[in-house]
């Protein structure tokens, strides 16, 4: 196909010089049939110049291949820009869907984090909850180790002096102002605890000791004490002066018992192997 030249002026003319342009350079492809056929093999229009501006000689074959190479590059030029149009946008679209799913999993996870927040915030209630439960528990838990203390305080003059001696570690760390104390409270029951099980240990058992007692004639003589658990005791000095002790809430009292020694003494014989186990009568006063 030729392409007819492009008149200057809106209306179509007729020129002469034209029709003669295209004859001559018909002429000129002559020689040069194969560039011809080439065009249109490829479907390139074969453009005739139109005349110069100024009037002067129609353009030459060589002109008219300038004028078609730039055009050939031209549409090159347009096909390597539609070519990376074409793939730029299917990057684009690779990082859109990308950035897509990547929206989607942040919103699944914010889902996510929201109802993890629902769930936390229930957790936390229920902590609130328990806390203000074992603060309730750990108020209670004071009070009762505190009385104990007190009472703790109140019988440990009515304890024997082998077993009050025996526990004063104990008794050191019992605290004086059980409101004020930096001493935790499972210490404090740990300590009340071991006191207690040494009292009733004590209070379960037949012990037989050595102390210094006063006797009724004044003088002070190391006696054998026989205590039967933590309500009685007994005791005899090597010249066979007997006496009873018995506990008070100002401390032990002891009194003469003249008329129990022989019975304090075989008491205290048969506890240490000397005789055979029997019934032995000893005072007893109970309230």
């Amino acid at each position: 196909m030729i392409a007819k030249p492009t008149p200057r002026h809106s209306s179509t003319i007729s020129h002469p010089s034209s029709r003669h342009f295209v004859s001559a350079f018909q002429c000129q492809l002559g020689s040069a049939s194969r560039l011809g056929a080439l065009a249109v093999a490829i479907g390139l229009p074969l453009v005739a110049l139109a005349p110069n501006q100024d009037g002067g000689s129609e353009p030459t074959l060589e002109e008219t291949r300038v004028t078609m190479g730039k055009w050939i590059e031209t549409q090159q030029l347009i096909g390597r820009e539609r070519h990376e149009w074409t793939q730029g946008k299917e990057i684009l679209n690779g990082r859109i869907e990308l950035i897509g799913k990547e929206v989607t999993g942040l919103q699944e996870r914010v889902a996510q984090a929201q109802a993890n927040v629902g769930e936390s915030s229930k957790t936390l209630a229920g902590l609130a909850a328990e806390r203000e439960q074992l603060q309730a528990t750990a108020s209670q838990l004071i009070a009762a180790v505190g009385s104990m203390e007190a009472q703790i305080k109140t019988i440990a003059p009515m304890i024997p002096e082998p077993v009050r001696l025996k526990l004063a570690p104990l008794f050191s760390r019992l605290p004086d102002d059980s409101a004020t104390t930096k001493v935790s409270v499972a210490e404090r029951f740990q300590n009340v605890l071991g006191i207690l099980n040494e009292i009733n240990k004590a209070n379960s058992e037949l012990s037989v000791v050595y102390e210094v007692r006063a006797l009724p004639d004044g003088t002070n003589a190391e006696v054998q004490c026989l205590y039967v658990g933590l309500a009685q005791a007994y005791y005899i000095s090597p010249r066979g002066v007997a006496g009873i002790g018995r506990p008070t809430a100002e401390g032990w009292k002891w009194e003469a018992a003249p008329g129990a020694a022989n019975a304090i003494l075989t008491a205290l014989e048969i506890i240490q192997g000397k005789q055979v186990p029997d019934f032995v009568p000893l005072p007893v006063n109970i309230k």
